[in-house]
């Protein structure tokens, strides 16, 4: 499963980081070429290509596909064009606001794949891309936890021994290794139109390198003979492409903080090992005076529910009796007399609000 990545390059460095061998000009004499593909900025519906720390779906990002899906030339100048689209693939045949399909669609079940009315026509036009990011986020669901209780996680492609991926300053677009994912687009029009580009995320079931961790993941391709067979529709076959998709090798990853769990967080921490992110600083002035003043009436109030002991708890909880009135069912905890000792009824009720 994907639900997460990180990407903070901004195009031309995405350019830079994505170059790749130059078959056409392959010369064992010489060290390997290496050619830069070739951005392409559709409109799609005047949405734009925004770094974050912190994508999620509906978000546009950069993904890889072949030039052939927009030149029929054998000669033609780039063999690969990164351009944006939408994560989250939308129905061709949703009319509307494209947004309101009311799909889940950011990622894809290779096993569902050719049984799906929404991903098998895009598989078999070849529309086929990878899509790439410095890390994908991943909370770990093997564990019994609340969802909003569950270790986040950044994973990413081994980097070279003084690379640290959380740290921009150890890297640059020329040397970084970034994640790269098989997936599939597809383009809606709406009534005027105008084209949206979209696409999803293909996963299978989680190999060994991830099972601790989550049931699926992404089919992350590793080599470039991977990535040149996915990506060359017109010459690597359907069943051929499918072989590809396979269990990632090799894979790192480090524990983030919570503020992953909320899209709206952007912040450079997000992506930082769980030990170094920035603590969240402790309220100054009027702001921790009011602060103190809450915690102290909730740890009142605490105190206060512990004194009344088992007893009012249980009398909280007992069901309406036949001889209960439905005054004395909705009255308020204050004005259970018969379980709260004098002086304690007293305080609880110099803090019951004024009506």
């Amino acid at each position: 499963m994907c639900g997460r990545t990180c990407l903070t390059l901004d195009p031309d460095q995405v350019l830079c980081a994505c170059k790749y061998p130059n078959e056409k000009e392959k010369d064992d004499s010489k060290n390997q070429e290496y050619a830069t593909p070739e951005w392409r900025a559709e409109f799609n519906l005047g949405r734009r290509y925004q770094a974050s720390y912190n994508i999620a779906p509906t978000d546009i990002t950069p993904v890889i596909v072949s030039a052939s899906h927009f030149s029929e030339t054998e000669d033609q100048k780039y063999e690969r064009i990164v351009m944006p689209m939408m994560w989250g693939m939308i129905p061709v045949w949703h009319k509307g606001d494209y947004r309101k399909h009311g799909l889940t669609t950011n990622n894809c079940r290779l096993e569902n794949l050719m049984e799906s009315k929404l991903y098998r026509g895009p598989f078999k036009r070849g529309q086929r891309c990878m899509v790439i990011c410095e890390g994908f986020y991943e909370w770990q669901t093997t564990k019994p936890a609340k969802p909003s209780e569950r270790e986040a996680y950044l994973v990413y492609v081994p980097q070279e021994s003084d690379v640290k991926i959380y740290d921009k300053s150890t890297w640059s677009p020329s040397n970084v290794k970034l994640l790269r994912m098989a997936g599939l687009f597809d383009v809606w029009e709406d009534e005027s139109g105008d084209k949206m580009y979209s696409y999803s995320i293909i996963t299978f079931e989680s190999s060994k390198i991830m099972s601790w961790m989550h049931y699926r993941m992404p089919a992350i391709l590793e080599t470039e003979q991977q990535m040149n067979d996915w990506l060359n529709f017109k010459h690597v076959s359907d069943s051929q492409a499918l072989a590809v998709l396979r269990p990632a090798t090799e894979l790192q990853w480090h524990r983030v903080t919570k503020l992953v769990n909320n899209s709206r967080n952007k912040s450079d921490e997000c992506n930082k090992p769980f030990e170094q992110a920035a603590k969240p600083e402790k309220p100054k002035g009027m702001l921790a005076w009011l602060t103190g003043i809450k915690q102290s009436k909730s740890k009142i109030k605490e105190e206060e529910v512990n004194q009344l002991g088992d007893s009012d708890a249980n009398t909280v909880k007992r069901p309406i009796s036949p001889t209960t009135t439905e005054g004395d069912a909705k009255r308020p905890r204050c004005e259970l007399k018969e379980t709260a000792p004098q002086e304690i009824k007293a305080e609880i009720k110099l803090e019951a609000p004024e009506s």
